[in-house]
């Protein structure tokens, strides 16, 4: 998945649920984002493995809903 594709999906999913989603703090590799309280890092690579993808999705399941990535 583009990296650019999983930050747009969860920056919609969380705007339309009302849910802050910022960025944190930069570094060389990997992002910091928080979505609501939960706060995750993204790596800064142009595609993000699909493990890693799913893993951040299943991270922001308290936030954004069970499964909202399947919709």
């Amino acid at each position: 998945m583009k990296r650019r594709d999983l930050l747009r999906s969860i920056a919609t999913r969380a705007s339309a649920r009302g849910i802050p989603w910022r960025l944190l703090r930069q570094g060389a590799d990997h992002e910091i984002w928080r979505c609501g309280a939960v706060s995750v890092t993204v790596p800064r690579h142009r595609q993000v493995d699909g493990n890693t993808s799913r893993q951040i999705m299943r991270w922001l399941e308290s936030e954004l809903g069970k499964d909202w990535w399947r919709r």
